[in-house]
């Protein structure tokens, strides 16, 4: 008794400790905002001269740009207060009257994942199969002979009806995700996926719901939804600020699909897991757009789509109007690991190819219109297009009137940031019923500021694409003439579009 009431004692001084700690970090950083709109010479917030267009720019970009955020916010809220639990109760009601037999396929694919990864990833896919109802087939890619091994060994332990469970490991080369997804579909595909059959993609790194059947199947009752996402959340175990970077990203994901997800139309299925109407996953035309998309581009030609699975699948489904759901109460944990030493070369990396994927499928989604889409949605993609560089009109604006007028706006902007990323981030956490460390409104500027040059990168060298496990992407190749003046091509592009903005806004600044 004594030693268990010492140790529930040490807990809460633990926690009372902890919870003091961030109470002062919160008040410190309120007061070095504070601080720096004291430094501001007496008279200047009332008198502005010379950085009258400054202010004019940065509050009518702030004015839109903090317009849409809170329409996003709204929308998420509705949906997840409101909608999602009448359209759910309404689903399961239906589903609880159906005879409809609705088989559960699992496509999973595995590159150079830790053992320590790959054995809770699959047991859990293995109990996600025995708990579905009418069955499961798991189709499983893998390069490793190590691997085959260890997954059939974790099956026979976890599985003790292999007549209502059946495993299929595809044994392949190592030549890219799409390669490999491709031809485990072409396997799922000889077993003749009915329309009312759900196919669920999941890396070999995801841990998947036990209930995902359960959760997931009633949603195709409905013939118009050809796929759906679900919430998400990162198993990153040394703390530092690439897991507090990822715990942010994956609860501003869950607004932004929330929002999304009140006009049925996602922006992304990710390739993490989402779950397809199977029939439809394995439509030839669907196999294609998976193993041999492409983009053919004015100036850098032919570009063949080596990541971006996810963005492939999800434009063959919008472009054949189906809609995409969103389950904000269903979560799949993905393990991240740092791809370099670093937190800043780890998140370029991950932008890179993020980000490099989004703006491949952006241009040719914008061009389908609204008509089908519907205005939000095709509005939301083209605000990935544009959002990345009126996020750099603030920071180039205040540059340009320290350099050129009064450097005391530098303190007044950075007080500015912190206050209103400050504010951004509570509601990102108390959307998602928590706390956040001081470190999230920082890493909130740093996203969208480093987002934004990347995203402004990306667009001009759209072929630039590399995987964070595989070697596919050409790098450490010798270019040869064409390909570096290519890429010097899109340096004057980037160059000369920067210098354009600029000059827009330094000619915006001389106004009065």
């Amino acid at each position: 008794m004594s030693s268990t009431k010492v140790s529930a004692g040490k807990i809460r001084k633990a926690g009372g400790a902890s919870g003091m700690m961030m109470a002062l970090t919160h008040m410190a950083y309120f007061s070095v905002a504070i601080l720096l709109v004291c430094v501001t010479p007496r008279g200047f917030l009332g008198d502005m001269q010379g950085v009258e267009g400054t202010v004019l720019i940065v509050g009518a970009l702030g004015i839109w740009r903090y317009s849409w955020a809170t329409l996003n916010f709204s929308r998420a809220l509705y949906f997840k207060l409101k909608t999602y639990p009448r359209w759910k109760k309404a689903r399961e009601a239906a589903f609880a009257q159906s005879t409809s037999k609705h088989h559960c396929y699992f496509m999973v694919t595995s590159f150079m994942v830790d053992q320590d990864v790959t054995l809770p990833v699959y047991r859990s896919i293995f109990k996600a199969g025995m708990a579905a109802r009418d069955g499961a087939t798991i189709v499983a890619s893998v390069v490793d002979g190590m691997d085959e091994r260890l997954i059939r060994d974790i099956y026979n332990a976890t599985v003790t009806d292999r007549t209502h469970v059946a495993l299929v490991i595809d044994r392949i080369k190592s030549s890219g995700k799409r390669d490999a997804m491709q031809k485990a579909l072409r396997i799922l595909a000889s077993f003749s996926p009915r329309k009312d059959d759900i196919m669920v993609f999941v890396d070999g790194d995801t841990i998947v719901p036990e209930d995902i059947w359960a959760r997931c199947a009633p949603v195709f009752l409905d013939p118009k939804v050809g796929a759906l996402t679900t919430d998400e959340a990162a198993i990153i175990d040394k703390p530092g600020l690439f897991k507090d970077w990822f715990t942010l990203r994956f609860n501003q994901r869950q607004v932004m699909m929330c929002s999304m997800g009140l006009s049925n139309r996602v922006l992304t299925l990710t390739g993490r897991m989402s779950v397809f109407r199977a029939d439809l996953s394995t439509d030839p035309t669907f196999l294609r757009a998976v193993g041999e998309d492409y983009l053919d581009h004015w100036r850098l030609g032919r570009v063949n789509f080596l990541t971006g699975d996810d963005k492939s699948t999800w434009f063959w489904l919008l472009s054949r109007g189906y809609e995409t759901a969103y389950l904000p109460d269903v979560q799949s944990r993905s393990y991240e690991t740092q791809p370099s030493d670093s937190f800043y070369d780890s998140s370029k990396t991950l932008m890179v190819r993020w980000f490099g994927n989004m703006m491949r499928t952006n241009g040719r989604a914008i061009a389908m219109g609204p008509r089908d889409m519907g205005f939000f949605t095709w509005w939301s993609i083209l605000d990935q297009r544009v959002s990345c560089w009126t996020t750099m009109v603030g920071p180039i604006s205040v540059l340009i009137t320290a350099v050129l007028s009064s450097p005391i706006v530098i303190p007044l902007y950075i007080s500015w940031v912190m206050m209103t990323r400050y504010m951004f981030s509570a509601y990102i956490a108390m959307f998602n019923r928590e706390w956040f460390p001081v470190t999230h409104p920082f890493i909130l500027y740093f996203g969208q500021v480093s987002g934004a040059i990347i995203k402004t990168f990306v667009l001009f060298r759209l072929d630039r694409q590399k995987w964070t496990r595989q070697g596919s992407g050409g790098g450490g190749k010798v270019l040869s003439f064409y390909e570096r003046l290519k890429m010097a091509e899109s340096t004057a592009y980037q160059t000369l579009a920067y210098g354009w903005l600029s000059l827009a806004i330094l000619y915006l600044n001389t106004l009065e």
